[in-house]
């Protein structure tokens, strides 16, 4: 089984896509994970990747499509699903062709759709323990009274205003993917809104709907 997963900044890409790893046995590959590990093990790539992160600079597309195909080869070209990548149209293209010239097409593509003010609200809400990377919510998840206040922090990225700077960003570069996909018949809307598990239920009928 070979799925992408798309959505917004905030739609809950990474948490469906470690409930789908659990329920298909598939491997999670999302490029900032990789790049990340790549640049802790010192890869010729991951060197390559930190002189770019290291100024500020985002890594250019050509070292993240060399980290992504090593991703996808370690899997065999199989039972993976790809988190947040591709943004843009050139890696989708990139990707089609990287995957049609080994005989590995995607099965399907999730989008996750969640309106913009719900993503507003879920992320201004979301904050994060600056020991321990640890994230709460104040509605759903909020820190345990135990937890020193002092140390639960908003990320600047949270603000309201940046949202929704974050979100014109993906409308501008990444939401045109649905009529790329969808003129391949791969496009799998799939209703973000609700619980984890009510967004989880929807993803694995869709995704036993196109497999």
């Amino acid at each position: 089984m070979r799925l992408l997963l798309f959505g917004p900044p905030g739609a809950g890409k990474g948490t469906q896509a470690r409930k789908l790893v659990d329920r298909y046995d598939l491997t999670q590959i999302a490029t900032g994970n990789i790049i990340r590990a790549a640049m802790k093990n010192e890869t010729p790539v991951g060197l390559e990747a930190k002189s770019y992160v290291e100024k500020g600079e985002l890594v250019p597309d050509a070292v993240v499509r060399k980290l992504a195909e090593g991703a996808i080869a370690d899997e065999d070209y199989d039972d993976f699903i790809l988190d947040g990548y591709p943004r843009t149209l050139q890696q989708a293209t990139w990707l089609t062709t990287f995957l049609t010239e080994h005989d590995a097409p995607l099965n399907a593509v999730l989008s996750l759709e969640v309106p913009d003010e719900e993503i507003v609200d879920r992320l201004s809400k979301r904050r994060v323990h600056a020991e321990t990377g640890e994230n709460y919510h104040l509605d759903v998840n909020p820190p345990p009274d135990e937890v020193d206040d002092d140390l639960i922090i908003q990320r600047p990225d949270d603000k309201p205003e940046t949202v929704r700077n974050r979100l014109q960003v993906y409308r501008d570069q990444t939401e045109p993917l649905k009529t790329y996909y969808k003129e391949r018949d791969l496009l799998v809307p799939v209703n973000g809104t609700g619980t984890p598990s009510d967004v989880h239920a929807r993803i694995t009928e869709a995704v036993e709907a196109h497999t």
